[in-house]
């Protein structure tokens, strides 16, 4: 099993290039299916996520090719299979964006269910009630998912999420595009890969409008044509950057950004005593003086991401006061992470859905265990942070979402490496 080891306690100082949005690729790749003709998506990061999703569409008869770094160019035009592999779905969350493509290109689907991280039960029964709208019938089973028309066929559809939930949003979005007549998502996620998907998808020839706010619509088109599209940078990535810095102190450029996707982070940042420098596609953050107790609150786009959600408790944990933080998206997620912080010297207190940080002096480095991928960016950081070794196991998980992590650490002048046991 491969383990980091960081030895902590040094400022972080240079420059880091942000790469793509994870969370925009693993919507977008799917998406690909729906295209008639070759499609080249640009900006595409080397995530484990992303390696799969691609093995997958390759299994179904995608026909691939990197024709440069970072760059994918994808061939649909051929596939026929409606039941990608399960062993390699079940490896990925995200996979579920396969249903929804594969409901709008063929009508039909044979899905297993995904897999991914286990922070919190994910229920996929928004998912449902918007391909039931369309007008599919969906056979929801323990292991997988099976979707085909029902007899008056698929069709455009309002459809009132329950929650702002953006795994729903995208598969109806994609779903929808090829369906006849409109369709109208209301109380709609509006995260930027949303937008990203969309514009994405209207590039292709798609008609979606509203993307970002509360209501999307999408008039079915004939086909989508091929083209070229560029994913936006990474917000989570950016943001954990920028809370490393915050917590281990030092003076760090971060390119390839949206400054409007991190407003919501860098906020809780300077609040906490860190010196933001924004530009147009890049924010400096610099930190030499002492933290200070902030309240968060997570909640959907442009609220404070969850996915930030442990690594701003680390800033806390090494912040003067008492801090509160409240998950309001997924309430289980404090527990795993804030035990092993806990085990480097944090002082963490859970009650329900809030967390109240004690700040300490210091962290200590000791042995943790990544539950999830922004948990284990987490440790990450508290590592990075903290005096003496830390070693964080289970780095899978962090592998799904953060490109070259290592490599970037160590330009900032991280003492961090990969160790194959």
């Amino acid at each position: 099993m491969a383990r980091y080891e960081i030895n902590g306690g040094r400022p972080l100082e240079g420059t880091v290039t942000i790469s793509g949005a994870k969370n925009a690729a693993v919507a977008i790749l799917p998406a690909a299916l729906l295209v008639s003709g070759k499609c080249r998506v640009e900006n595409v990061p080397d995530i484990s996520d992303v390696r799969i999703l691609l093995d997958i569409l390759e299994g179904m008869g995608v026909k691939l090719a990197y024709p440069e770094p970072h760059v994918v160019e994808l061939d649909s035009s051929e596939v026929q299979c409606t039941e990608p592999n399960p062993e390699l779905v079940k490896k990925m969350r995200a996979s579920y964006y396969l249903m929804g493509a594969l409901l709008g290109r063929f009508g039909h689907a044979h899905v297993a269910l995904p897999g991914g991280c286990n922070f919190a039960s994910r229920p996929i029964d928004q998912h449902i009630k918007g391909f039931l709208a369309l007008g599919a019938d969906v056979d929801e089973r323990e292991d997988y998912v099976a979707l085909k028309p029902t007899e008056g066929g698929l069709h455009g559809a309002r459809i009132t999420l329950d929650m702002a939930s953006v795994g729903a949003t995208v598969n109806i979005m994609v779903a929808a595009t090829l369906l006849p007549g409109q369709t109208v998502i209301e109380n709609a996620a509006k995260e930027p890969h949303i937008v990203d998907l969309a514009n994405f998808l209207n590039t292709m020839g798609a008609r979606i409008t509203g993307a970002g706010t509360d209501t999307v619509k999408i008039r079915g088109v004939n086909s989508l044509r091929g083209g070229s599209y560029a994913i936006i940078p990474d917000q989570i990535e950016a943001g954990t950057y920028m809370a490393a810095v915050t917590a281990a102190g030092g003076n760090v450029l971060v390119q390839n950004v949206i400054p409007k996707h991190m407003e919501c982070i860098t906020s809780k940042l300077e609040e906490m005593g860190a010196k933001v420098i924004v530009f147009d596609d890049a924010i400096r953050v610099m930190r030499t003086g002492a933290l200070r107790q902030t309240t968060v609150k997570t909640s959907p786009y442009p609220g404070f991401p969850t996915d930030m959600q442990a690594q701003v408790c680390v800033c806390m944990s090494l912040a003067k006061g008492t801090s509160r933080l409240t998950e309001s998206v997924y309430e289980t997620r404090f527990f795993g992470y804030c035990a092993e912080l806990e085990s480097m010297g944090a002082n963490i207190h859970i009650n329900g859905k809030t967390a109240t940080v004690v700040g300490v002096e210091q962290l200590y480095g000791s042995t943790v265990y990544a539950h999830d991928l922004r948990a284990g960016a987490a440790l990450v950081i508290a590592g990075l942070s903290a005096q003496g070794t830390t070693q964080v196991e289970d780095i899978h998980y962090v592998e799904r979402g953060y490109e070259d992590l290592i490599g970037k650490l160590t330009a900032l002048g991280a003492q961090i490496r990969r160790v194959e046991d």
